[in-house]
């Protein structure tokens, strides 16, 4: 089934006057809508959970149009909240600064998730607030995986433990397919000229016990 996202997309400065000059993506809100649309992977996770809504991303310019002290304002504590701040930052360097504007205020960027023909009007409220729940209770048990195999790395571990997450492992779903989709994903990351994003994914493939991300890993992620 086709995946649809819709993104909201709209600026505001903390503590500027409207008729202070404002910062401006390089060909206008257009264009931002556009490069947004066309460079955003909607996170595995929340389409599969049905999880949207509006992810409120905080930052600040360089006089050059750089980005920095990017952080997410306001979100859900899910996959969503990772892609949104990624993707702002990829507008780094896109923008245009008025030489009056002051490089202390902090922009935000609030963007709206929207999943379509997944059939997620049928999720109950309670189902969405349980989903989140099960993500954020993942985490901490990805945690424990990613420790066992940094303590692999040293030596440091018993073939018990190696079993109890290799289960661990099964029931959070990290298979051969999931490290494949995480490496198409990184790899994807490199076309849009995002290596931070895209060493992120190769480094939490082989945080959780895989090769797969080797090579890339030794030719692009230093």
């Amino acid at each position: 089934m086709a995946l649809q996202l819709t993104l909201l997309i709209w600026l505001a400065v903390f503590g500027i006057a409207k008729a202070d000059p404002m910062p401006a993506f390089k060909g206008g809100v257009k264009s931002l809508n556009n490069f947004i649309s066309s460079n955003l992977i909607y996170p595995e996770y929340a389409k599969q959970n049905c999880l949207q809504g509006t992810i409120q991303i905080s930052f600040q310019l360089t006089k050059k149009g750089r980005i920095f002290g990017s952080k997410v304002e306001k979100g859900y504590g899910v996959d969503l909240d990772a892609e949104a701040l990624r993707i702002v930052r990829l507008t780094s360097g896109r923008w245009i600064v008025p030489a009056s504007f002051d490089t202390t205020q902090s922009i935000v960027i609030p963007i709206n998730f929207s999943l379509k023909e997944y059939k997620c009007d049928e999720r109950a409220p309670e189902e969405i607030q349980e989903a989140i729940a099960a993500y954020k209770a993942r985490q901490d048990l990805t945690r424990a995986v990613i420790n066992f195999y940094d303590k692999k790395s040293s030596g440091s571990y018993s073939q018990a433990d190696e079993a109890k997450v290799l289960e661990l492992k099964r029931q959070l779903g990290y298979d051969e397919r999931f490290f494949d989709r995480l490496l198409k994903q990184a790899k994807q990351k490199l076309k849009q000229g995002d290596t931070e994003g895209a060493c992120e994914d190769l480094n939490l493939i082989r945080d959780l016990g895989s090769n797969k991300s080797e090579e890339l890993l030794s030719v692009r992620c230093g």
